[in-house]
C-alpha cells in the first residue's frame, strides 16, 4: 500500500536515493530541501519522476520556516524521515574545537532532526503506521571513540537521547521512533572509499523502516535492522 513520506535533506546523498527509491515504488513524497538552489539541483536529478515529488524548502535551523512547511503538507503522513546533517567543524577534537561551530552543528544535527519531529507530528495521527526515523551514526555510540570526530559523534549521540525519549512520549499515540545508522555510505560526507553504495544501504533501510512497529520503537537500529550499541 502506498504510504505519504517526508523526507528532508533530500537534495543529494542518502536522501536523494530515499525519494528515488520511493518514487520507484509508487509511494508519495514530499522532498525538503534548504534552499532554493537546492531545490532546482532536486528538480534536475529527479527529472522525469519530479512530478510525483512535493518540495518544501527549509533550514533546519528554523523553527517557524519548519513548521509553516509542515502546515502546507496535506495529512495524513506515514514516515518522518530526519535524514539532513552536516559533518561540522575541522578539526574536532575537544581539544582545538571551535565552539561557536560546535554550536551550530548541534542546532543542525540534533535539534534540527527534532524541530522536523515536533512540526510534523500532527500529520502522523491520521497514518495506520505512523513512524520517525532519525538519521544517526555509528559514531553516535558511546561505545565508540574517536576524538578526531567528536563534534559530529557528540552531536549524533545527543540525538540518540532524543529518540529513545521521543518513542517513550510517543507511545500512548502508537508512533514508533528509532535512530537509524545508515552504515558506511559512498556520498560526499562518506567518502569515495566507504563500502556501501547509497542504493544498498537505502534498499535495506526501506525494508527495516517499513517492518517498524511498537516492539522496535525506541532502538538504534542500523540500515539491516540489526541493534547498534548505544
Amino acid at each position: 500500500m502506498s504510504e505519504h513520506w517526508v523526507v528532508t535533506g533530500a537534495n543529494r546523498g542518502i536522501g536523494l536515493e530515499f525519494v528515488r527509491q520511493l518514487v520507484a515504488r509508487q509511494d508519495r513524497v514530499t522532498a525538503c530541501v534548504r534552499t532554493e538552489e537546492a531545490r532546482l539541483a532536486l528538480d534536475a536529478r529527479l527529472a522525469p519522476q519530479h512530478g510525483a515529488v512535493e518540495v518544501r524548502v527549509f533550514d533546519s535551523r528554523d523553527a517557524a520556516a519548519i513548521a509553516a512547511a509542515a502546515k502546507s503538507v496535506a495529512a495524513p503522513v506515514d514516515v518522518v524521515l530526519a535524514n539532513a546533517g552536516a559533518l561540522g567543524p575541522a578539526p574536532q577534537n575537544p581539544l582545538d574545537l571551535d565552539l561557536e561551530a560546535a554550536l551550530d552543528l548541534f542546532s543542525v544535527n540534533t535539534l534540527g532532526p527534532l524541530r522536523v519531529a515536533q512540526a510534523f507530528l500532527p500529520k502522523l495521527a491520521g497514518a495506520a503506521n505512523p513512524r520517525i526515523v532519525l538519521m544517526s551514526s555509528q559514531l553516535g555510540s558511546t561505545a565508540d571513540v574517536r576524538p578526531g570526530s567528536a563534534a559530529y559523534a557528540a552531536s549524533k549521540a545527543a540525538l540518540n537521547k532524543f529518540a529513545q525519549c521521543l518513542a517513550v512520549d510517543l507511545q500512548p499515540r502508537g508512533v514508533a521512533v528509532i535512530a537509524l545508522h545508515p552504515g558506511w555510505v559512498r556520498t560526499d560526507m562518506g567518502g569515495a572509499g566507504a563500502p556501501l553504495a547509497p542504493r544498498e544501504s537505502v534498499e535495506a533501510a526501506l525494508a527495516t523502516i517499513d517492518g517498524l512497529g511498537a516492539d522496535s520503537s525506541g532502538s538504534f537500529l542500523d540500515y539491516a535492522g540489526r541493534r547498534v550499541a548505544w
